[in-house]
């Protein structure tokens, strides 16, 4: 039966050969199943009584399946972090494991920005506060000086701001830090005789210090408490170092500068008799004289009186700066000067009415400018008009979030009557300008930045943060353009910034800045407000 099935399928010259190798065929192992193991022909009879062809076939099948199984890659499955059972049912716990379990960062890659940093902005941080002051370029402003001290009331050179003034502008203000340092390490003065020399650690070593400068504060009581009381005269008026002039001595210094500078620097409000100063704001006439221009011009009571009363064994403020500076333009007399003021918040307002008695103390008054960081309104437009017939150039850096460069001054203020159309509202408003005793109005041009532009700080930064000296150096610093964003070349170190204002720098840079460096108070010259003396803005 076998040979009549084999040569139906095998042709007949062949069928001898297959017939005379039948017996030597032996069954190879299968590669389905190599478990099984090799049989010959002679025991298929044995095998076909042991095993049925439907076993043998579900086996080769099954072996079939394992086989593929092995083979075939097995499908990755997403990852899952399992939410972790708290044993505290609170809501908010419960709401911190879903979120850890949804991985909002492997969705939403700017989830990761807020606790990651990129390698470049961790090495330009790291670069900010590892590295010591460092400033712009000093070019050579010798056939420009006049222009960059405002003589053309720095006419395209705020926007977008030329580097060379923002190298100016940021030196002026750490004039102005100097003298809050210097205050801040020994704020006491003596009451039994003239104080002594202060001595004050300079930014720029080019310069040297020549005078220092006193301001009384003068808080007049009743008639009544004074007849009451006769010995409380020590709380109503006291004396206390303000500031100080310096002038450049560095020829080299010199001849960049085109000019031998004059700097006159005054700090903020920082006692309590100065705040008391602070809230007189009626508006007073500056000086009796019978000039139409002094009739129209008025200040706020408390600056005039800080600036013009005279203490126990000093000086007024007034006094003592036109007399120095009369005495360094006699010593440097034929030279090129130039007189610079600067100051911050109360500084700022003192430093106009300084450059205001400067402008007229002497026939050939070396140009005078002043550079002022969050200063108040200080007069009313009559004393504006003033200031500019006298040609004194004010440059006022101000931070759009900044309050107290809004104050004094309500109702009717600067601009008011420009911004009426009708001539009889212009009229009526001009009328109520002159009899306003609140009618206050800013002097100069105006460099505004603002916090929100800065990368570090906080959006909703505090009313003490916007207007802090470091803040406002910083925001210049990283000033371009009123329409730029802050300049990735940023110079100016964010240690300071840090120490004065850490709960108003965002918490990812905190966080980072804590592990790159530990802040040193003292190697960078920030010394802590002593405890009998309110503490400073800055």
């Amino acid at each position: 039966m076998q040979s009549l099935q084999i040569s139906s399928t095998v042709p007949a010259q062949n069928i001898h050969l297959l017939q005379a190798k039948r017996a030597s065929f032996k069954c190879q192992p299968s590669p389905l199943n190599p478990l099984i193991k090799p049989f010959c022909a002679a025991s298929t009879q044995s095998l076909q009584k042991t095993t049925s062809s439907n076993e043998l076939t579900r086996l080769q099948l099954s072996n079939l399946d394992k086989l593929l199984q092995k083979q075939l890659p097995q499908p990755s499955q997403p990852t899952t972090r399992p939410l972790k059972n708290s044993n505290n049912g609170s809501t908010e716990n419960k709401g911190r494991v879903l979120l850890e379990g949804l991985n909002l960062a492997r969705i939403w890659p700017e989830m990761r920005a807020a606790e990651e940093m990129s390698p470049r902005h961790l090495n330009r941080l790291q670069r900010l506060l590892s590295k010591t002051a460092e400033y712009s370029p000093r070019n050579n402003l010798s056939s420009r000086w006049r222009e960059y001290h405002g003589s053309k009331d720095w006419a395209g050179l705020l926007d977008p701001l030329d580097e060379n003034l923002r190298r100016e502008v940021v030196r002026y203000g750490e004039f102005v830090q100097a003298a809050y340092r210097s205050f801040h390490s020994n704020p006491a003065m003596s009451t039994e005789g003239a104080p002594s020399s202060r001595y004050v650690a300079l930014p720029d070593r080019s310069y040297k210090v020549t005078k220092s400068l006193y301001a009384t504060s003068s808080v007049g009581l009743p008639k009544w408490v004074d007849d009451v009381a006769p010995d409380l005269g020590w709380m109503t008026q006291r004396s206390s170092w303000i500031g100080y002039v310096a002038v450049c001595d560095d020829k080299r210094e010199i001849q960049r500068m085109g000019r031998r500078d004059i700097v006159i620097a005054l700090r903020g409000t920082s006692t309590c008799l100065e705040w008391a100063e602070n809230f007189r704001a009626q508006l007073v006439q500056m000086t009796d004289s019978g000039d139409a221009v002094d009739k129209e011009s008025r200040v706020e009571c408390g600056f005039l009186s800080l600036y013009k009363t005279r203490g126990a064994h000093v000086p007024s403020l007034a006094e003592s700066v036109v007399e120095e500076v009369r005495r360094l333009m006699e010593l440097y007399k034929g030279e090129t000067l130039s007189i610079t003021v600067t100051g911050h918040s109360l500084g700022a307002a003192l430093a106009l009415l300084v450059a205001d008695e400067l402008s007229t103390c002497a026939p050939d008054v070396p140009p005078t400018a002043v550079f002022s960081f969050g200063g108040p309104r200080v007069g009313n437009r009559g004393f504006a008009n003033r200031i500019n017939a006298n040609n004194v150039k004010v440059l006022r850096i101000v931070n759009d979030q900044d309050l107290i460069t809004r104050i004094p001054g309500i109702f009717i203020g600067e601009g008011t009557e420009q911004n009426a159309t009708n001539k009889n509202i212009r009229k009526v408003l001009k009328v109520i300008d002159k009899n306003n005793e609140w009618a206050y109005s800013h002097v100069g041009t105006e460099l505004r930045v603002d916090t929100k532009m800065s990368p570090y700080l906080k959006p909703n930064a505090d009313i003490a943060c916007c207007h802090d000296l470091e803040a406002y150096l910083h925001l210049v610093d990283g000033f371009m353009a009123s329409n730029c964003p802050f300049r990735a070349n940023a110079k100016r170190s964010l240690v300071k910034l840090l120490n004065e204002q850490k709960p108003n720098v965002k918490k990812l840079y905190t966080n980072k800045a804590k592990a790159l460096t530990s802040l040193n108070l003292e190697r960078e010259g920030i010394i802590p407000s002593p405890a009998g003396c309110l503490p400073s803005p800055s």
